[in-house]
């Protein structure tokens, strides 16, 4: 089964404080499970496009971390800028990327919403294709007004009132939040500081006033440029240099040229190799012309790179990293177990704890997977501690304190996968004992992979700390974590036996 990713751009009403941005920034990755994959400030429109993706849930809680730092953070009553807004931040939309349904974002954007309302006190719009109402699917009928505008509106005009929380606005404003499909956001700038020529060229360009299909637009002055700023919302039906010819034809029409245009933001490759093919008349281009489409063609023949390493000749990896490699699967198995579990109303008791059981196990299998290489370097570490010269008494010490930290780090590390894999096998027993029965033999799997990674990992501790100075007080912490954390195991191991021959009359060894 294909891993659940989904996209999210949050957009922010501050584009000038580094300090604001970079609260906000780490508030989304302090989330484990969520990757930042870009973020845009503009001092001009006075805000901040940040994308990151991953585990829905994962996601989810991200999104709403950064929603409270920046609702502690700014002030809209201070706010100046070029760009549209209502709120602190402005707009959450949700994005299917893989295995995800746009229903599922539209799930998504209404417990986000549902919370931001009930614990930060902050009215929540939806839109898009979580709109409740037709007029508010687009974004632009949200913010009539701006937030100056809808201070008075949320409080009087009952068409206003937001679809969470309450009808009045605070420092943080409103925030609307939405599921959609990938958008494009693409600025264009002309070699002009009169922006009605640029304002001109967007009443001409977007959908709303009789321009192109999928194109919403309008001029702003940045940087001493006029630039027309658009959201191209479906690139397959008007394509990049069908919008861009069009603003080039207008422009020679008031005298003025395009200067150069710019990305806010993530684009699909597909409307890059789109324009390209356009431009260029490759009229009989093909996909496997790209190179690098030819080498993820053969990316199939490298799946199994780290098993061909791991039988090698060479010493790393071994056996701490095969431990981190099973306990890794373990943690994916749960999470498959959990995914198959949430969302169906056999489940509806178990609901939540899925969903928790869910981020964490994703988080696991991260932390996880990073341990299959750090083993390794772990390994490589007191090897090249072992090699350091040792002529002198000098170099004598030097050499004994390297390999000492060296081994003390080597025995740390699958120490660490043995913690980790503890915690999978506990989230095995649990989905095993509650989660959807049609799974559970992937639930048993993942727990005797969790004992496998914490057997293997653990006499890799044992021989290592061998090694360690008999004064050093690590040796004797590490040998009596690794004892608690195997008594444990053995508990688990005996539990999910029980499980799996009470529920399904499925017998382990």
């Amino acid at each position: 089964m294909a891993r659940q990713i989904v996209e999210c751009i949050p957009n922010f009403s501050e584009g000038r404080d580094q300090k604001v941005i970079d609260a906000i920034l780490d508030s989304i990755r302090a989330v484990k499970g969520v990757r930042v994959l870009d973020h845009h400030a503009d001092s001009d429109h006075n805000r901040t496009v940040i994308t990151c993706l991953g585990d829905p849930q994962a996601v989810e809680e991200a999104a709403f971390r950064a929603i409270k730092t920046a609702s502690d953070l700014i002030d809209m009553d201070q706010h100046q800028g070029e760009h549209p807004r209502i709120g602190a931040t402005d707009v959450v939309p949700f994005v299917p990327i893989q295995d995800m349904t746009v229903k599922e974002c539209v799930d998504m954007a209404e417990r986000l919403g549902e919370r931001v309302a009930r614990e930060l006190d902050i009215p929540v719009y939806l839109y898009e294709d979580a709109a409740r109402k037709p007029e508010r699917t687009n974004l632009e009928n949200i913010r009539k007004g701006q937030y100056e505008g809808l201070k008075d509106a949320i409080k009087n005009d009952p068409d206003r009132a937001p679809d969470f929380g309450p009808s009045e606005l605070g420092k943080a404003g409103a925030t609307v939040i939405g599921a959609r499909a990938p958008l494009i956001a693409f600025n264009v700038y002309l070699n002009t500081d009169d922006v009605s020529v640029a304002k001109n060229i967007a009443r001409t360009v977007r959908f709303s006033s009789g321009g192109l299909r999928f194109v919403k637009a309008m001029g702003v002055l940045v940087d001493g440029l006029a630039q027309v700023s658009m959201n191209l919302t479906n690139f397959n039906k008007t394509a990049i240099p069908q919008v861009m010819e069009l603003i080039r034809r207008e422009a020679q029409r008031y005298g003025v040229q395009v200067r150069h245009s710019e990305l806010v933001g993530l684009i699909p490759q597909k409307a890059l190799v789109d324009s390209a093919v356009w431009y260029l008349q490759l009229d009989q281009f093909e996909d496997n012309q790209i190179l690098e489409n030819k080498l993820e063609v053969n990316h199939d023949e490298d799946r199994f790179a780290f098993l061909d390493e791991l039988a090698s000749a060479e010493p790393t990896p071994g056996g701490g990293s095969a431990a981190a490699f099973a306990a890794a699967s373990a943690a994916a198995l749960v999470a498959m177990v959990a995914r198959v579990t949430v969302g169906k109303k056999k489940y509806a008791g178990v609901e939540k704890e899925m969903q928790d059981i869910l981020v964490r196990a994703e988080a696991f299998r991260i932390t996880l997977t990073d341990a299959i290489a750090l083993d390794a370097q772990a390994f490589d570490a007191v090897m090249a501690a072992y090699k350091l010269p040792k002529e002198t008494e000098a170099e004598k010490a030097n050499r004994a304190s390297a390999i000492e930290t060296a081994m003390e780090t080597a025995a740390r590390v699958p120490l660490d996968t043995c913690e980790n894999a503890l915690q999978v096998l506990r989230m095995a027993c649990t989905v095993a004992e509650k989660g959807n029965i049609n799974a559970i033999t992937d639930a048993a799997t993942g727990a005797s992979l969790a004992v496998a990674a914490i057997t293997s990992a653990g006499a890799n501790v044992r021989v290592n700390i061998q090694s360690l100075d008999d004064a050093n007080k690590i040796r004797d912490k590490f040998g009596e974590q690794l004892a608690a954390i195997e008594h444990e195991t053995r508990t688990y191991h005996n539990m999910i036996r029980e499980i799996l021959a009470s529920r399904a009359d499925i017998r382990l060894l």
